[in-house]
């Protein structure tokens, strides 16, 4: 570990930071931005509330300097945010103390990607990832909500891929009772394509969701279904701290991830932390409240001033919310490692998943 590195009080350090450009989405999909609450009349934050490229810029380059080696754009939907290749452009020039590129990607849900594909690949993005939750169309477009055709998505994903925005990876956030009896097409729709497809279990991130662990369907129960058709084999992670367990097809013909973080928490190695898109920083996904950067960076701070603020705040964390969900419990339902999982959680009021940037 390099001596600009910063670790908090179990030892973990700062190497990801995932940055949400905007809160506005063009989905309303049913686990993050249900209509009944982000309907028509939802206010989302005014422009001059939001970070400008500038101060995003300067917050993840003093981030970068004290050991982030991944960022990630979100939202919302972060294709919405005016010129976001620009913002690519400026996070594209940033290198670490000893002169390494910072690993850029982004989550899309796709809907703008196919325009803006080649631009972000030319300003220097690496890698994006496409939320996807069925290529059944009657399936994907009741978990979107606004009638936003499969078809469309699937040709953004092709547009990415031709840029070299790949490999591209597929989320699937799987949620029962609305997209599980999916799994196993989609499966077999990426299989061999050598894109990769993640299965994401439906989690309690936020309040409106209306998250219940009776929809939650456990990664084993993922794995089964597709092992059943397609035989799958374990596969190392690609680096300590992943947080998608791999599995490959036993034919060689590609690689799926299940991302477990309800039935088994990865808190142990997480290493992100999160920047709201007015400035706030969130040092887990489950918080209740954020540290405001923006206040700083508006008050006229000294990079040694942010700098500092961004070691204290890291280097205080002690954040491990999935462990203790799978821990603190009730009876209930049995996880993975044997613990059950409580319903009880739920109830303090976190900050929503458009808001925190996933």
């Amino acid at each position: 570990m390099d001596a600009n590195s910063i670790t908090d009080t179990f030892h973990r350090p700062l190497r990801d930071l995932r940055i949400s450009v905007t809160d506005r989405c063009n989905f309303r999909c049913v686990y993050c931005m249900p209509r009944e609450i982000f309907g028509r009349d939802y206010v989302f934050m005014p422009r001059e509330q939001l970070l400008t490229f500038e101060e995003i810029t300067r917050l993840a380059s003093i981030a970068v300097a004290h050991g982030v080696l991944k960022i990630r754009l979100t939202g919302g939907e972060p294709l919405l945010r005016k010129d976001i290749e620009g913002l690519v452009r400026m996070l594209a020039r940033l290198r670490t103390p000893d002169g390494r590129v910072p690993d850029l990607a982004m989550t899309t849900n796709g809907t703008v990607l196919a325009q803006k594909a080649q631009f972000l690949k030319d300003a220097g993005l690496k890698r994006v990832t496409v939320s996807l939750d069925s290529v059944r169309e009657e399936t994907f477009q009741a978990m979107n909500d606004v009638g936003y055709p499969v078809a469309k998505v699937l040709h953004a994903v092709e547009v990415a891929q031709a840029a070299g925005l790949g490999p591209v990876k597929i989320n699937m956030v799987v949620k029962r009772g609305k997209n599980d009896q999916d799994i196993v097409a989609m499966a077999s729709h990426f299989k061999g394509t050598g894109l990769i497809l993640r299965f994401i279990e439906y989690m309690d991130v936020g309040a409106s969701n209306g998250w219940k662990m009776d929809e939650v369907v456990p990664s084993d129960e993922v794995l089964a279904r597709i092992g059943a058709v397609f035989p799958l084999e374990p596969a190392a992670p690609n680096y300590p701290g992943e947080t998608s367990e791999r599995w490959r097809y036993r034919d060689g013909s590609g690689e799926i991830g299940v991302i477990s973080s309800v039935t088994q928490a990865f808190c142990r190695g997480c290493t992100r932390a999160r920047l709201s898109a007015d400035g706030k920083l969130f040092t887990c996904l489950f918080a209740t409240a954020g540290t405001d950067l923006r206040a700083l960076l508006r008050a006229g701070a000294s990079d040694a001033e942010l700098s500092g603020a961004l070691s204290a705040l890291w280097g205080g964390r002690a954040d491990r919310y999935s462990a203790l969900r799978s821990a603190d419990t009730p009876e209930g339902t049995v996880t993975r490692e044997g613990t059950v999982t409580p319903e009880a959680t739920v109830a303090a009021h976190k900050i929503e998943m458009s808001y925190i940037g996933g």
